[in-house]
């Protein structure tokens, strides 16, 4: 407010001259109270500067209040007898009891006017600052019955098993430019799909959901350097998803069909074998697969061509086997016919 006083006084200095020159004319202006105009304009000048600074001054308040919370809102700087010299509004004494009763503190001060603004605003029923976060949608069970019909799939494990029974299930299916990929596996650890030129591990394209420590199944690109998956920094994947319940790590992920300019991302619009693994995990980090030797298809996959594949597992694999099915036929024989 002073530096717009001051403002004003140095304008009406540089005007006091001009009017003047106006005024000596002949005639040409109407004759005026001399300093009468300075004055004027000087004037309002200063109440123009004093409504700007008080409303900056107000705006400036309001916002202190605000970040320093409720607390500091509880009073005025009004009600608190905070003047030049210890006096307090309209000019009393602090701590005059005869004033305080003359003038008495009242509810509807600026201080708490902000205070309860910020409480109606900022603040939930419970205290909290921040509201919070609205719940997650939860994970969407995947779907068997559109296997072979809208999207293909692979199933391992026990005979008539579904995502949920499965030793290990994925699914895939075109979705615009990307594939939707859908893994699941009886494990707490990782479950991955490897996207290979041939049925053995080395220089594969793999796609993995891991379970770590803090309860997240994450999606990661690892790329097979012979034995040894090495994890790749720029990951493919896309709207990722992914569970851990039931003892059964779960996820869901997009992928481009194809990523040019990078050779650990394989082109989806080709065939290629399938390596399915899944095994445990040690502090987020993939360790060796469950199964000495993890299923693979037996032929060449197309992401165009949807089919639902079963797998048995190796203890349906060895009672299925023609060899198993002669013997116990012949067992069952000897036992109805008996010994001689």
């Amino acid at each position: 407010e002073r530096g717009c006083a001051a403002w004003a006084g140095r304008r009406r200095v540089r005007a006091a001259p001009r009017l003047r020159g106006l005024q000596a004319g002949g005639g040409r202006s109407r004759p005026r109270a001399r300093g009468a105009p300075a004055a004027a304009g000087a004037a309002w000048l200063r109440d123009r500067c004093a409504a700007m600074a008080r409303s900056r001054r107000s705006w400036a308040q309001l916002l202190l209040l605000l970040l320093a919370g409720p607390g500091a809102c509880a009073a005025s700087p009004a009600d608190d007898g905070a003047g030049p010299g210890g006096r307090g509004p309209r000019g009393r004494a602090r701590g005059d009891s005869s004033a305080d009763e003359a003038v008495p503190r009242h509810d509807s001060s600026y201080g708490t006017f902000a205070g309860e603004f910020y409480d109606l605003r900022y603040l939930s029923e419970e205290g909290y600052p921040f509201p919070t976060a609205p719940p997650v949608d939860p994970f969407a069970k995947i779907k068997v019955d559109d296997c072979g019909k809208t999207k293909g799939c692979f199933r391992y494990g026990k005979p008539g098993c579904n995502a949920e029974t499965c030793d290990y299930f994925l699914s895939y299916r075109m979705i615009g430019a990307d594939v939707e990929f859908e893994l699941s596996a009886d494990t707490d650890g990782w479950v991955a799909v490897g996207f290979s030129s041939d049925k053995k591990m080395g220089g594969d394209d793999v796609m993995a959901c891991v379970h770590d420590d803090n309860g997240r199944v994450r999606i990661q690109h690892f790329y097979n350097v012979g034995q040894w998956a090495k994890e790749i920094q720029r990951n493919p994947a896309r709207d990722e998803e992914g569970v851990f319940e039931n003892n059964r790590v779960t996820c869901r992920f997009k992928r481009p069909v194809n990523v040019p300019r990078d050779e650990t991302i394989v082109d989806l619009h080709l065939s290629w074998y399938y390596l399915f693994a899944w095994g445990p995990a040690i502090q987020g980090s993939i360790t060796r697969h469950d199964i000495d030797s993890p299923p693979t298809s037996e032929r060449v996959v197309s992401i165009y061509k949807y089919e639902d594949i079963f797998m048995p597992s190796a203890a349906y694999q060895t009672f299925s086997s023609p060899f198993c099915l002669l013997l116990i036929v012949a067992l069952t024989f000897y036992l109805l016919m008996g010994t001689p």
